[in-house]
């Protein structure tokens, strides 16, 4: 027992201390409830949707302080949710990719354990998908129970206990990708009829083509977030009949932006910007940074939920994690802006960076010659998709609509949040001089972040393989070593991609360098525009067997697109060798080839059978994506999908 001098010093530090920063005894511990929908824009009624049906976060909202600036990483679920456990960017883990399998390292640990040393039960439902090799690790350090039926009531009696259930029901193959028949039959009609949305009253945004089809969406979607709602208020009802209620700390949030298209997979407010409520009970008020039912604007992002919880809990924050706690004694000052990264989804290539403040919002696009609506084959099971791409091919979209579904993409956009809040205008060229200095700020902020945080994505997946194998480290401590990275010429290469004031020659001389990387981004420089017939020996040149895979296949794909026959045979060759994740570069490049692959439909054939029977990992169904598709645009005949 305590002395009464020590209570005495206790009760004058408490005291003496902040709001918020109340020292927390071994009984006055919270619980932490995490609720976590899928694929999901605050498309609620409590951020303001009028068309949504959501009754019971809606009463969350007004018992809750609501975040108007909250934002995921990443635009994509694996990727937020490496960030979301480990409290580490994914791009300086390497896990930025969908789906990867990088190691971290052993001292990078699933955050939940550190609440489960003290003392807390630690619960997930059910979803994982930590998008790295040491996920099995992660989720053992992490959980006291990770299944379908986890939950706090298998605690032991008066143990603090931190939960996470995930709700699929708002995910992308719900509210788009499965056959109509099957939304209706698992989701629809678990809804009174007088919840159903209707279509012809759907709020159509600008960048969709109003069509029957694309207003069924998105009622779908609504649908969907209502039975979702509904989900939600049964949790909420559970805590409370246990009486936990007036001890839980509820968070209420989404991992990333709906899965419509324009949404999930962009750097753009559509894909990043979440919903997040933060229910505090009486008892724990003072923690609060406002009222019940007020709404602040504070910018948090993803890599910020870690260290708040450890934060509220009054825990260490291990030196490594990257956010700034919003909550609790380690709070910080506001952050000044939010970054966001898409890479590599399934089988498409991608890169694109973003920086977003509590009013502009600038999005990098490193591939800008790639549309954002680019081939995918999951996505494009959904029939909204099918019919964007369809009226994008007619040439029957207007000229917001072909923003998202044109041929190429803006190399740099800058979009003013509070006039645009749609992220319709890119003021990227704005005469103006405020629009300018904007630009200039944002920029600069975007290529610091990314050397501050050693951003993996400028170096090709297979380079990291190799590279990681070489020294047996992992991503993380690979970059780490190394005094500058990313390499500042390596920067440089990707960032004068679709740059007008760089001429073909200086482009071409990237090709010649000692180093793949930069040979990498001269190639992927090249696919934007036409090359000349001297090109062709510079292609030729990276094309030869002493260039890595990755080198060659890019070499290869650009001398088969401009009817060169080597570069197909090279293709051809290329998905006979047994690494997959260079067979996966080979198969997008033969895909995106369209009818000029055709002579090498056996292959193709041989590829994607041989591929789809391997069960281990990801990146081999990735590869069966694009053989399949590329099959089916040959004309071929296709297997069913399972999905």
């Amino acid at each position: 027992m305590p002395s009464t001098q020590h209570l005495c010093i206790l009760l004058l530090v408490n005291a003496c201390l902040p709001a918020g920063n109340l020292i927390l005894g071994a009984d006055d511990r919270p619980n932490i409830l995490w609720i976590t929908a899928e694929d999901m824009s605050p498309a609620l009624g409590c951020y303001g949707d009028t068309y949504a049906t959501t009754p019971n976060i809606d009463k969350l909202a007004t018992e809750s302080v609501r975040y108007s600036h909250a934002f995921a990483t990443n635009p994509v679920c694996s990727p937020s949710r490496s960030c979301l456990i480990t409290g580490v960017y994914a791009t300086s883990l390497g896990t930025q990719h969908l789906r990867a399998d990088f190691p971290i390292p052993g001292f990078i640990k699933g955050f939940p354990s550190f609440l489960r040393k003290a003392g807390y039960h630690t619960t997930n439902n059910v979803k994982t998908d930590y998008n790295t090799g040491s996920a099995k690790r992660l989720i053992a350090e992490s959980w006291n129970e990770n299944s379908a039926t986890a939950h706090w009531r298998t605690r032991k009696p008066g143990q603090p206990f931190f939960a996470v259930f995930n709700d699929m029901t708002s995910h992308q193959s719900r509210t788009m990708v499965w056959p109509y028949e099957k939304f209706q039959r698992e989701i629809q009609s678990q809804l009174p009829k007088k919840l159903i949305h209707d279509p012809t009253k759907a709020p159509v945004p600008p960048y969709y083509p109003d069509t029957p089809i694309v207003r069924r969406t998105i009622a779908r979607f609504h649908d969907c977030v209502t039975l979702m709602d509904r989900n939600t208020g049964r949790i909420l009802k559970q805590l409370e009949e246990d009486g936990l209620d007036k001890n839980t700390i509820v968070f209420f949030y989404s991992d990333h932006g709906s899965g419509l298209p324009r949404h999930k997979r962009l750097t753009l407010d559509s894909g990043l910007h979440v919903p997040l409520l933060i229910r505090f009970p009486k008892k724990y008020r003072h923690l609060a940074p406002a009222k019940p039912g007020e709404t602040i604007n504070r910018l948090v992002s993803f890599i910020d939920f870690p260290a708040t919880v450890l934060s509220l809990l009054g825990l260490p924050i291990p030196d490594y994690m990257q956010g700034q706690p919003f909550l609790g004694k380690s709070t910080t000052r506001s952050r000044t802006h939010v970054h966001g990264a898409r890479d590599r989804v399934d089988e498409a290539y991608d890169f694109t960076r973003s920086v977003r403040g509590k009013r502009y919002l600038y999005v990098r696009n490193y591939i800008p010659h790639t549309s954002y609506n680019q081939p995918s084959f999951y996505s494009d099971l959904g029939e909204i998709r099918d019919e964007i791409t369809r009226l994008a091919r007619e040439e029957n979209l207007n000229p917001i609509q072909k923003t998202y579904a044109g041929p190429d993409r803006p190399r740099e956009a800058l979009f003013d949040t509070i006039q645009d809040p749609q992220n319709l205008r890119n003021l990227a060229e704005s005469p103006k001089k405020e629009h300018q200095q904007v630009l200039k700020q944002l920029r600069k902020l975007q290529t610091d972040w990314s050397r501050e945080t050693r951003d993996l994505g400028f170096y090709p997946e297979e380079y990291i393989w190799t590279s990681i194998r070489k020294h047996r480290t992992t991503p993380y401590e690979f970059a780490k070593a190394r005094e500058h990275f990313p390499d500042p010429a390596a920067m440089k290469a990707a960032e004068n991609i679709g740059n007008p004031d760089i001429n073909l020659d200086d482009t071409l001389a990237l090709l010649g360098k000692d180093d793949p990387v930069l040979q990498f981004w001269g190639l992927i420089a090249l696919g934007g525009g036409d090359l000349c017939e001297s090109c062709f020996d510079d292609l030729r040149y990276v094309m030869g067997e002493e260039h890595p895979d990755y080198v060659r296949t890019e070499a290869a794909a650009l001398l088969a697109k401009h009817d060169q026959p080597e570069g197909l045979d090279v293709l051809r060759k290329t998905l006979r060798k047994p690494d997959p994740d260079t067979v996966l570069r080979a198969a997008r490049a033969i895909e995106l080839l369209g009818t000029k692959a055709r002579p090498i439909i056996p292959d193709m054939h041989q590829a994607r059978d041989k591929w789809k029977s391997v069960k281990e990992g990801s990146i081999p169904m990735f590869i069966w994506f694009s053989l399949e598709t590329a099959l089916q645009n040959l004309g071929q005949e296709v297997q069913n999908p399972g999905l």
